[in-house]
């Protein structure tokens, strides 16, 4: 039997596709439920980027127990420091060191030649393994490496003391048959493998959609250790996704040989995915394998006729091997607190006392308009309150002015949370500032309104979206907006059952991501 090390790095390369960023309460969420589910580590960051990077890493770090946490780390010693103060509670602690080895790396992004770059991984492997037991080694850009230079960079990083060594298709380059023969090679001639003294990882990306297949070739050729991401998130078109990865060695376990096997609990991989889809943003395709809306979805007769027959006949693994179960209990106006709490928890969100009572708020609210409300109706809660605990604005009062003959106005108010007042009843408070503006309708009006409030004018709108998150015309009304300021893209998410209200919303949740990151050192960003 031969147990697949399964790594996530939602958290570190997941948080590199553009407009998603996570704050500290939703990281946390996100690797309670990746431990729930039985991933054997979590890439929790990158701890010398920023210091939200490393509190965020510190946080996950104290938090989970069983799972190891790990920490990324360029091959300098500032930030392999950073990765052992951040790791320091951690009671599963790992180093990943990474170096950019192929040439047109070496000589465009580094300025270094092949030399230097051996230097730089035998000193800093060495230095990481005298502060952490486990030290992962990735070699960036490793299937357009030359492959001998490839070894060279391998060897003299187990030679230092690595006991992970990670070999990255960093941009989604390789076929798997390539990959098989450069893992197979690896294996041939470093002894370290094979003497199970060093473990063989891969880290694939999407670009040519092989991202999957690739990885279990990387399986089938001898890797032990494989990182992808819940959803596919990451640079570009993204990592493996997990989910496909997990159920596909389980599914065709009787064609991956010796008995490959994951720790992963499937079940939880539906909760998982939607967690993650509602905390990032970014919706999962319909039609995306093992999580999207369709995967179980039958429009065809003869497959409807199949499926009433023999669920087998067009199924290959059964709703329930993946946690898609209906809910027994619905939820509505007349639900109490208790069982709004408890069905928060079963979603893996981990809310304190004074956020479920904001959460419950809010959800008795909606109830009033709804009649039954879906549990994508509470992720949209859950994710809207977790946003704004990270937010500078908070949105007080708007009033639109707006007709088919006169130029749309908007007066919006906003709660400055880091402007503090006295009330008239003595009380400090946020400062509440108020901003009128014209636009092309009612909601350009008002995302203009609060432009001039936060000082964000010239932050461009790249997209702007509204849909139903659930059927019937009481449906709440979800709004994503993307904003990019120079290079840096900011996705926002707002709720309601006013449009209007939802992309207001949506649009100051962007604006106050934006205004965050004005107020640290922009993170480095990190590719594998």
């Amino acid at each position: 039997m031969t147990k697949i090390e399964i790594c996530d790095t939602t958290l570190r390369d997941g948080e590199q596709t553009p407009g998603v960023h996570f704050g500290i309460s939703q990281k946390l969420d996100i690797a309670l439920r990746l431990e729930a589910m039985g991933v054997d580590v979590i890439e929790a960051g990158f701890p010398a980027a920023s210091e939200g990077d490393f509190e965020a890493v510190r946080r996950v770090a104290g938090a989970v127990k069983n799972s190891v946490v790990c920490g990324l780390a360029r091959c300098t010693k500032s930030d392999i420091d950073a990765c052992a103060g951040a790791l320091a509670h951690a009671a599963h602690p790992r180093i990943h060191i990474f170096i950019a080895t192929s040439d047109i790396h070496l000589e465009h992004k580094l300025h270094i030649d092949r030399a230097e770059a051996l230097r730089r991984i035998a000193e800093n492997t060495a230095y990481a393994a005298s502060l952490f037991e486990e030290v992962q080694f990735s070699a960036e850009d490793a299937t357009r490496t030359d492959r001998d230079f490839l070894v060279k960079a391998v060897s003299c990083a187990i030679e230092n003391g690595a006991t992970i060594i990670n070999i990255p298709d960093t941009v989604g380059y390789t076929t798997p048959e390539e990959f098989f023969a450069i893992l197979s090679r690896l294996r041939h001639v470093i002894p370290a493998f094979d003497e199970g003294r060093v473990m063989l990882g891969v880290h694939c990306h999407n670009d040519l959609g092989l991202a999957t297949a690739n990885n279990l070739s990387a399986i089938s050729a001898g890797a032990a250790h494989v990182e992808c991401t819940v959803n596919g998130l990451g640079e570009r078109a993204g990592n493996a996704p997990l989910e496909e990865l997990v159920m596909a060695l389980a599914v065709r376990r009787d064609a991956m040989g010796d008995g490959v096997q994951t720790g992963i609990r499937t079940w939880e991989i539906t909760a998982t995915s939607r967690l993650v889809a509602s905390l990032s943003g970014v919706p999962v395709s319909p039609n995306k394998a093992i999580v999207g809306t369709n995967a179980f979805t039958h429009a065809s007769g003869i497959h409807q006729h199949g499926v009433m027959q023999n669920r087998q006949t067009y199924e290959i693994m059964a709703p329930e091997d993946i946690g898609l179960t209906a809910n027994t209990i619905q939820l509505g106006k007349l639900s109490g607190r208790h069982a709004f709490a408890d069905r928060v928890r079963q979603m893996g969100y981990s809310f304190g006392e004074d956020g479920i009572d904001a959460t419950f708020a809010r959800f008795k609210e909606i109830a009033d308009r709804k009649a039954v409300i879906t549990d994508d109706d509470i992720r949209a809660i859950l994710s809207e309150y977790l946003d704004s605990l990270e937010g500078r604005y908070r949105l007080s009062t708007f009033q639109i002015q707006s007709g088919n003959h006169i130029k749309a106005m908007a007066l919006v108010t906003l709660a400055d949370n880091l402007s503090l007042v006295s009330g008239e009843d003595g009380q400090i408070q946020p400062r509440q500032i108020t901003e009128a503006a014209p636009g092309e309708g009612p909601v350009d009006a008002a995302f203009n309104a609060i432009g001039r409030i936060a000082g964000a004018e010239n932050i461009e709108l790249k997209s702007y979206e509204i849909r139903a998150i659930t059927e019937g015309t009481d449906a709440l009304g979800e709004a994503i907006v993307k904003i990019s300021a120079g290079t840096s893209l900011f996705t926002g998410r707002g709720v309601s059952t006013d449009i209007i209200k939802a992309s207001i919303k949506a649009y100051l949740n962007a604006i106050n991501k934006w205004d965050k990151a004005r107020e640290r050192t922009a993170p480095a960003q990190t590719e594998l």
